[in-house]
């Protein structure tokens, strides 16, 4: 292996382990269920909380970590991945450190929901960028799902952990413990997420494939934030990755809860197996991308999401502890495959000199998605007959998105004898492209090998 190849490589295990750490988010639903119990247990150091307010710090902090990444993007074309990361972790630790020492309302929404959330941001933000420059547009969607299934895959050990550190320690010990080993390693690892060399450029595989040879035939393009959203294809990406990830973080924000029914202690087991299903789906659908496109890929992901949605009203009923876990997986799988293809979307389309920016203000929607639908399922939870009614509206939601991924196929590169075409002429062309494909004329594959050759 090349020093150039061990480098790379060394920046996307460092990336990896970043991601793990802060991938803390998605044990939320462990937390909640200790606070709830606190608060049902009452006591003079119980949680003084409104049950209705309980998963406020979650949805806040799905809200920062979205919007922090826009700073912290900016942070990463500047000032490097390192710094930007080395912010995250102490961040992070501050969050977490504020939880510890008080149990009251307004410390945790502050603590998770913007110290931690902002962390998350900063973090998240300085791991995936300098991986993804160190190799060959052939390997974007692999590299960046590699990265990223780092975040996914965390609860398979946060999970069990928080629950022993919960049962054994007690809720603001157990913060503390997780403020000191979180602080550590993202701050440790800060100092490996480098970007290459100026100048340097990835070597490219003997035989690239088609997604690789017509991101090759494209002339090179370096978008600025503003650039991009002037473009409407910024806001068709925004609005699929707005549902696909708040459809997937409403499940995955309550699944402990849905599972306690049925597996008792055990609950945390379904958060950790789910966890599997979302790191695989985020390294399966990277591998995917390259090979038949990030459209057709996203239209698969989105509308198996949408088919678990609906599957999802009879399993919840029976209270079958293996269906919900299967259930959960598969919907973590999906779920996962957006944290993959929305960045290699964002390096294809618009370059890596800006890309920290340009992926911060893509990624809000991922925010924006966790806040609004966490909060409409819990209001229509509130309902009889409530829970049905949010997988109904999120399978509903994503069918839409998936109706959405036919305004983004692939135009050939303007040539000398032809214009670049105006944004409504490119929209409108690739309307008609996208139609093609997905009426049968034409598969995803064959369409992508055709505008390669």
């Amino acid at each position: 292996m090349s020093t150039t190849a061990k480098s790379g490589w060394r920046v996307v295990a460092a990336g990896t382990t970043i991601n793990l750490a802060l991938g803390v988010l998605y044990a939320w639903s462990i937390f909640k269920g200790a606070i709830k119990s606190s608060i049902e247990k009452g006591g003079p150091d119980a949680f003084q909380w409104d049950l209705a307010s309980i998963n406020d710090p979650y949805a806040l902090c799905c809200l920062t970590f979205a919007f922090a990444m826009i700073l912290a993007g900016r942070c990463q074309d500047k000032i490097g991945p390192a710094k930007t990361a080395l912010i995250g972790g102490l961040l992070v630790g501050s969050g977490f450190s504020l939880m510890a020492f008080s149990n009251s309302y307004a410390a945790w929404v502050i603590g998770f929901g913007v110290l931690a959330g902002a962390g998350f941001g900063f973090g998240y933000s300085a791991a995936t960028p300098p991986a993804l420059k160190w190799f060959s547009p052939s390997k974007t969607g692999l590299i960046a799902g590699i990265v990223v299934a780092g975040f996914g895959l965390a609860p398979v050990y946060i999970a069990p952990l928080s629950s022993f550190l919960l049962g054994v320690f007690g809720i603001q010990k157990s913060m503390l413990m997780l403020a000191a080993g979180f602080t550590v390693v993202v701050c440790g690892m800060s100092f490996f997420v480098v970007n290459p060399p100026a100048g340097y450029v990835a070597p490219e595989p003997a035989n690239p494939g088609p997604v690789a040879k017509l991101n090759a035939a494209k002339p090179v393009v370096n978008a600025t934030v503003s650039e991009i959203l002037r473009n409407y294809k910024f806001y068709v990406l925004w609005l699929a990755f707005f549902i696909g990830s708040g459809a997937g973080l409403m499940v995955i924000g309550s699944v402990a809860g849905l599972a306690k029914k049925s597996m008792g202690p055990m609950a945390f087991v379904a958060v950790a197996i789910m966890a599997v299903g979302n790191a695989a789906g985020r390294v399966v659908a990277g591998i995917l991308s390259d090979k038949i496109g990030r459209r057709a890929t996203l239209f698969i992901m989105l509308s198996l999401q949408a088919a678990m949605m609906f599957a999802a009203i009879p399993v919840i009923s029976t209270n079958n502890a293996a269906l919900l876990v299967l259930l959960a997986t598969f919907i973590g799988f999906n779920y996962g495959s957006n944290l993959c293809l929305f960045p290699s979307f964002a390096k294809d389309y618009w370059g890596t000199k800006n890309y920290g920016l340009n992926y911060g203000a893509l990624f809000t929607a991922w925010g924006v998605g966790g806040f609004v639908m966490g909060k409409v399922s819990e209001m229509l939870n509130a309902q009889p007959g409530g829970l049905s009614k949010s997988f109904v509206l999120a399978g509903t939601l994503l069918a839409a998105g998936a109706a959405l991924t036919v305004f983004l196929a692939e135009l050939k590169p303007a040539t000398a004898e032809n214009e670049t075409p105006s944004q409504w002429q490119e929209f409108w062309a690739e309307f008609k492209l996208g139609a093609k494909v997905f009426a049968g004329y034409e598969s995803p594959v064959a369409h992508v090998q055709k505008q390669s050759a």
